[in-house]
């Protein structure tokens, strides 16, 4: 069965499928010429033409909103190119990632004040501070550092990013957002792309703080199994154990394992709980299917609307979640 989905996914339309398949489950050098054509093939196909499509002359995206308009705004346009395969370095991206750094790195995530109840939080301008710990959804400045870092786009303007997400890092070792004084818990969807962006800015720059950081986060979920209460665990969340694609800012245990692949702890026995889920999650053709999605496709601008149809959901085999899942099930040496 294994082969016969190989097979399958090496004859897919969607380059970035192929090119996913090959990178994360054959072990192909991404380096070679081959993979560089398919990733030129990627760049000049239909899924990048869609996302780029409200680019304008001065290479920005403007949407109704901000660069977090969901899920069409410069930010998860960033995210997405990153995501299927894009070829890296391509200058012509700059004035993206810009747009999206100036957002991120603005005067009031330099600022932080005292707060002791949720209105307080509110109110005041800048990050606040509650019971010692910086209220901040760093998964917003953690994306555009891991988006930089997959395009092969990191300047001295990302080194900002991992000092802000360095200062706000919790005592655990995640990050959390939430501004009940009493939250003393950090949030997987909080810490998630944080800590994939410092393990990618570590990786690409050689840095042991950011390294150590991304680590540290970890254990926030290693520790609970990558899905279950240490206190009696219970199942976190019904969401964490259903497969979703892209995930967005969210969490899924899928998205948990792939992000262990990157930091190298996959083969943590802490993750074998979740790697048996993953498998009987499979389908009998072999493939996976999204549960659930967190997005409506559309070319309209509206709330949750996004420009990119990512695939079925459940009843049929998703190529994006089956190419991930296979991927993570190479690297823990069970394909």
């Amino acid at each position: 069965m294994y082969d016969d989905l190989v097979n399958r996914l090496r004859k897919s339309d969607n380059p970035s499928i192929r090119w996913k398949l090959r990178a994360g489950a054959l072990d192909d050098d991404p380096t070679s010429a081959s993979m560089r054509r398919l990733q030129r093939e990627i760049r000049e196909g239909a899924i990048v033409r869609t996302l780029l499509a409200r680019r304008g002359a001065d290479g920005r995206i403007r949407t109704r909103r901000d660069v977090y308009d969901k899920w069409h705004g410069a930010h998860w346009v960033f995210a997405a190119l990153a995501d299927i395969g894009y070829p890296g370095g391509d200058e012509a991206l700059v004035p993206l990632r810009d747009q999206v750094f100036e957002f991120w790195l603005r005067d009031r995530y330099f600022k932080e004040f005292t707060a002791t109840s949720r209105q307080q939080a509110y109110r005041g301008h800048g990050v606040p501070v509650m019971e010692g710990r910086h209220r901040r959804c760093a998964s917003q400045q953690g994306n555009a550092l891991f988006s930089a870092a997959r395009l092969g786009l990191l300047d001295a303007t990302g080194d900002a990013l991992v000092e802000r997400l360095l200062h706000w890092q919790w005592p655990d070792g995640g990050w959390n957002c939430d501004k009940n004084p009493s939250a003393d818990t950090s949030s997987f969807m909080e810490t998630l792309l944080p800590m994939r962006g410092l393990a990618a800015f570590g990786k690409e720059r050689n840095d042991a703080a950011a390294e150590r950081a991304a680590l540290r986060a970890a254990d926030v979920f290693l520790s609970r199994r990558l899905f279950r209460r240490r206190s009696d665990g219970a199942t976190i969340s019904a969401g964490f154990v259903d497969l979703h694609h892209p995930v967005y800012w969210h969490y899924d245990v899928l998205a948990g394992l792939a992000a262990m692949v990157e930091l190298g702890r996959i083969d943590d026995p802490r993750c074998t709980e979740a790697l048996d889920l993953l498998e009987r999650k499979q389908r009998r053709d072999g493939g996976w299917s999204a549960d659930a999605r967190f997005s409506t496709p559309s070319k309209a601008l509206k709330n949750n609307a996004d420009y990119v149809d990512w695939g079925s959901g459940r009843g049929a085999m998703n190529e994006w979640i089956t190419v991930q899942a296979l991927g993570v099930l190479h690297a823990a040496g069970r394909a």
